[in-house]
């Protein structure tokens, strides 16, 4: 999904910018840039980060930076920031997110003689297409409101200016912005983010989450909200499952706290009998850890992560880098794991391949008697609509054993989204098989919401129950 980071000060902006930005690093790992604002005008460095940490590939950019404000990004889409000259003054901005109609508004910018240079995969630059329809506004508040409003998708974005740094949250808030200022006193200074988490270490207090379609101006002298919050939260419930640093905060609600609730629900429900329980590292630790709490069943560590160099194999673009960071990062206790019955929480199950022949494997080969997956949510069955993570159905471990157990193709699966159903049965079975596993049980999405401690209608749900499904619910 990618991540954002902003601040403004009365001083140098630049240690906090790096740092800042830095730690958006889970949520992407293809590219990342900063822009800065100071008495010299604007400066900014993009690099690609698929081969290399973000602090690497920045460390020389940070030494030479100068500047009282700036934004960063993390970000798979495009490389970003970019700077503009426009009918507004010169400006810098960052998005993140999905546009799903950008071949749409491209062509319409196009007949009206906009004109793109910046292209990212062979097509026109997120962040370009979102300054170029900011640039239809009359003023960069109602272009940034009329932006949002024909993009389908969501962007959330961030535009430096002159003046400070316009902050603007998607328009059903499924992604978070959140703000930040100083917690020394007499300090002018302000932060925005993608992740709360990214505030402590650097000295900034939390003190705002941004509403939905929200918009504010951040400068030393405050925060000025420019446009209102609208009234309907879709925030993304994945955040909390996976995508979210554990020690991040969605509307008030913690991530860790979610996540060993999660593994408490999933005990509630389970009998399984078991030697210990363990989480896959790092993302299904917390879930792990709620599950041990609740049932008694002593939490061990079979597989431990090797954590320099490798990120999460969920977030990088094609297959084979993820198979490759699967395969590298994760290592093996044999001592703990011969002999051994153990229930293994998961985030989700979302391709399952990895899950198959890396982390299951690696427990037979080492000798495990049993092996109990019980994944932290209900299974994906549609892609992300809104975000740059899951694009396509073919992708996904239910739809392979839908279109096995169908034959082809279909659809209509209402019948396999009913987790009371024979067809729903058979699906998580045909999974359990191809994952080789001794037994496979599913969180349900009311134990998911329940964990996550938000209404139904506040949560993105889409891609555990696509739209009509997620209507009904709500209803």
């Amino acid at each position: 999904m990618g991540g954002l980071f902003g601040v403004v000060t009365e001083d140098s902006c630049v240690r906090t910018l790096f740092y800042g930005t830095d730690y958006h690093s889970h949520l992407g790992t293809e590219h990342a840039g900063m822009a800065v604002l100071g008495q010299k005008g604007f400066y900014n460095t993009i690099h690609e980060i698929s081969q290399a940490q973000f602090k690497s590939r920045f460390v020389d950019d940070y030494r030479k930076m100068e500047g009282h404000s700036g934004i960063g990004v993390i970000d798979d889409e495009a490389p970003q920031p970019l700077i503009f000259r426009s009918k507004f003054g010169v400006f810098a901005v960052v998005a993140t997110g999905l546009i799903t109609n950008k071949k749409k508004l491209v062509e319409e910018l196009l007949n009206e003689g906009v004109s793109f240079s910046e292209m990212a995969g062979g097509g026109v630059n997120n962040a370009e297409l979102v300054a170029a329809l900011i640039n239809r506004g009359d003023n960069i508040v109602e272009g940034i409101a009329s932006m949002r409003g024909i993009i389908e998708g969501s962007i959330c974005a961030l535009v430096l200016t002159r003046e400070g740094i316009y902050a603007a949250r998607d328009k059903a808030g499924r992604f978070p912005l959140v703000l930040g200022k100083s917690r020394e006193p007499g300090v002018k200074s302000y932060v925005v983010a993608t992740e709360a988490s990214s505030f402590e270490n650097l000295g900034y207090e939390l003190f705002k989450f941004l509403g939905p379609g929200e918009i504010v101006l951040l400068s030393p002298e405050g925060v000025k909200q420019l446009k209102p919050a609208g009234p309907d939260l879709k925030i993304c419930a994945f955040l909390w499952i996976y995508t979210g640093s554990p020690s991040s905060i969605y509307e008030g609600i913690g991530v860790e706290d979610t996540r060993e609730r999660c593994g408490r629900y999933l005990a509630r429900r389970d009998n399984v009998e078991a030697d210990f329980v363990t989480g896959v590292p790092d993302s299904g630790i917390g879930h792990a850890i709620g599950y041990a709490m609740e049932s008694g069943i002593p939490y061990r560590r079979p597989l431990v992560k090797y954590t320099p160099g490798y990120g999460r194999s969920y977030t990088p673009p094609t297959q084979e880098i993820r198979h490759l960071v699967a395969e590298m990062k994760l290592a093996s206790v044999r001592d703990v794991i011969r002999g051994s019955r153990m229930i293994v929480c998961d985030d989700s199950i979302v391709r399952g391949t990895q899950l198959r022949n890396l982390t299951v494997k690696k427990l037979w080969d080492q000798g495990a008697k049993e092996i109990h997956i019980r994944p932290a949510c209900p299974p994906l069955m549609f892609p992300c609509i809104y975000g740059s993570s899951t694009r396509s159905i073919s992708e996904l471990a239910c739809r392979r054993a839908i279109r096995a157990l169908e034959g082809k193709d279909i659809e209509d699966v209402s019948e396999y989204l009913d987790p009371s159903s024979a067809r729903h049965a058979q699906m998580i079975e045909w999974i359990r098989q191809d994952l080789n596993v001794s037994s496979l049980k599913y969180m349900t999405i009311e134990d998911m919401i329940a964990a996550i401690g938000l209404p139904a209608h506040q949560l993105c749900l889409y891609c555990w129950l696509g739209k009509q499904r997620t209507k009904t619910l709500h209803n």
